[in-house]
């Protein structure tokens, strides 16, 4: 049996674009928590997949092509 891969996408967005984003980006498939918070990036949203294809279309295609996303940055864990 294959693990699953588990990572963390950091979500900067627009000014005041937060809270409109928080829905559409927990209704992707792979997103199993995300929260705003306050720091360098605005949300912090956890996946997890069957492969890293599958976060890293996540974010490049799904977070990303989302209007008032700005950047995003991902954290593959290490861990099993």
């Amino acid at each position: 049996m294959c693990s699953m891969v588990h990572a963390f996408i950091m979500v900067k967005t627009g000014a005041g674009e937060s809270e409109q984003l928080l829905t559409p980006i927990r209704e992707f498939e792979t997103v199993t928590e995300a929260h705003i918070v306050a720091g360098a990036y605005d949300i912090i949203t956890e996946v997890e997949a069957d492969e890293v294809y599958d976060i890293l279309k996540t974010s490049s295609s799904n977070i990303q092509g989302l209007q008032g996303v700005t950047d995003t940055k991902t954290y593959i864990s290490m861990e099993d």
